[in-house]
């Protein structure tokens, strides 16, 4: 799944909508939709996106036996 759906998807729990985000994060409504659609987010971009949120980004390589990397 693409950041931009994740994104999308943790607004929609948080009953937040994408101009509200965008101003939190430092950027205008139209930028940030356009980030959006380019699905163009850093990591340090989505762990900012978090803590607006209220969240914790993770993000790691799991394997069938349990193991995350």
């Amino acid at each position: 799944m693409k950041s931009s759906q994740k994104i999308k998807m943790a607004l929609a729990y948080k009953n937040m909508s994408e101009s509200e985000l965008a101003r939190q994060f430092g950027i205008t409504p139209q930028a940030f939709s356009q980030r959006l659609k380019r699905d163009k987010f850093s990591s340090a971009d989505l762990e900012k996106i978090a803590d607006i949120l209220g969240a914790k980004w993770v993000t790691a390589f799991k394997f069938p036996d349990g193991a995350k990397v």
